[in-house]
């Protein structure tokens, strides 16, 4: 660990923005995975991993040199209402190393833990750990995951669990929220510049010296979370809790709670318990992602013109529905893809909702011309029949051979995804002492194109009696 060597940001962040902390360990902390390609890629060598260093610096009781621990203060709309004071209430920085800040979620109580106890069960823990490598595995922009300690330290959720301590990395932690820190404080123009201008230097560097520059990172952000939303309605991925604090500047995935990946295809799916209201279902979320946008053009108007950036956001849904309605057709195999198709993919969506069909199967099964399997699995077999045939039509017009078609479509449909029946034979396995499934399913997370043939199983269409599993903001 000699040669890791981390840069904290207070030579260029106010005070304002931070509190200086100091973790809590966890008792017995065990190493129970390494995502070693991070590892390697941020300068760990095997002998590092190896070492009780390693495990100790994800408890918290071995800083490398040059960090410094730290929590980051934000507010942030939640469901829709202002909170003023949040921040990281579980998670601490450690700095910087290469172009990742590492931070371990589930360190103890910090300054802004509003009477938490700081503490990340082992359960929420393992679904953050995955799907930060299944997101970076299937193309999506979030955040990372290093590393993962459980404990013999307990918490009380809705019963006794397990504490455990993940070590994140992030190309940013900042956060729409924390505009909105910046933009309640007295001195707010000065809080504002000094965040804007940090978040230039970290991320967006070719804007340091436009004229406009802070309208310039609107605009940026705006771009990054157009391809977000994407990227995530085209996966079929459930956020579950869009709040503006756990919206990123650099248009990451970022906090992964009550999340899930759709199984049988219904496009109002709420995925967390907690949202009574559906505000986050499946077909809300570049909506809400566009009011989100709105309340940091809101936050940023002492320093940039908000006339400029509502306008920007304004173009926000026609252009998300242009590039999805193409990014879909892609997922068809259809490389002619114009606006006529829209009206052919919508009818899609109805159908594999009346159809009661996998979606991730759906399409999985459509990359390899498997047709009776998708038959076989829907429940109204002569409307999807029909579709199919339609859809064969479409797609034999083109100047395109199958096999190349095929070869397309295999490369941008996952035959794994990590949904929440598969995380919770994974979290069941580890709370009983039986780590080989999560690290299993970490390779696969890497590799959700490959074929993985001993999980085959996981593959296919989710069981109907493990289908549905909803979790809550607790998770």
């Amino acid at each position: 660990m000699k040669n890791i060597q981390l840069i904290t940001p207070f030579d260029k962040l106010n005070k304002y923005f931070y509190s200086l902390e100091t973790p809590t360990k966890l008792s017995n902390p065990k190493l129970i995975s390494v995502n070693k390609l991070l590892a390697y890629e941020l300068g760990f060598s095997n002998e590092d991993i190896d070492s009780q260093e390693f495990t100790n610096m994800i408890n918290g009781t071995y800083l490398p040199k040059g960090g410094e621990y730290f929590a980051l203060a934000y507010a942030g709309h939640q469901f829709g209402y202002f909170v003023e004071q949040l921040g990281d209430g579980r998670a601490i920085n450690l700095g910087k190393l290469k172009d990742y800040n590492l931070q371990l979620k589930g360190a103890g109580s910090t300054t802004y833990s509003r009477n938490g106890d700081g503490r990340a069960v082992l359960r929420s823990s393992i679904r953050e750990y995955l799907l930060s490598e299944a997101m970076a595995g299937l193309g999506i922009a979030t955040t990372r995951a290093l590393a993962i300690i459980n404990s013999t330290t307990t918490a009380y959720r809705e019963t006794t669990e397990p504490c455990s301590i993940v070590l994140r990395a992030s190309s940013s932690w900042v956060r729409f929220g924390s505009f909105e820190y910046a933009y309640v404080a007295k001195d707010n123009i000065k809080q504002l510049t000094n965040l804007a201008d940090f978040v230039i230097d970290e991320s967006y560097p070719n804007l340091k010296n436009q004229s406009n520059k802070y309208e310039q990172i609107y605009f940026n952000i705006v771009d990054k979370t157009i391809d977000l939303m994407v990227h995530w309605q085209s996966i079929g991925f459930m956020h579950g809790v869009m709040n503006t604090d756990n919206m990123s500047i650099d248009g990451l995935t970022i906090d992964y709670g009550p999340y899930a990946f759709m199984e049988e295809f219904k496009k109002d799916y709420i995925c967390n318990h907690s949202d009574k209201d559906g505000r986050y279902s499946f077909e809300n979320q570049p909506f809400i992602a566009q009011w989100n946008l709105s309340v940091l053009a809101k936050v940023l108007s002492p320093i940039a013109s908000q006339e400029q950036m509502n306008n920007y956001n304004d173009t926000f849904i026609g252009r998300f529905k242009e590039k999805y309605f193409k990014k879909i057709a892609t997922k068809l195999g259809i490389v002619d893809y114009s606006s006529k198709d829209i009206s052919f993919i919508l009818e899609m969506f109805k159908i594999l909702e009346n159809c009661s069909i996998d979606y991730t199967a759906f399409f999985y099964f459509l990359s390899s011309a498997r047709y009776d399997e998708i038959i076989s699995h829907a429940t109204n077999k002569e409307q999807i029949s029909s579709w199919l045939e339609s859809y064969k039509k479409r797609v034999i017009k083109q100047n395109l051979s199958m096999h190349d078609r095929l070869k397309n479509m295999r490369a941008i449909n996952p035959k794994y995804v990590l949904k929440n029946y598969i995380l919770q034979e994974i979290i069941q396995d580890c709370e009983n002492g039986d780590f080989k499934m999560l690290n299993d399913f970490l390779e696969i997370a890497q590799n959700p194109f490959l074929e993985h043939k001993e999980y085959e199983k996981y593959s296919l269409p989710t069981p109907k009696e493990k289908a549905g599993y909803i979790c809550s903001c607790s998770s």
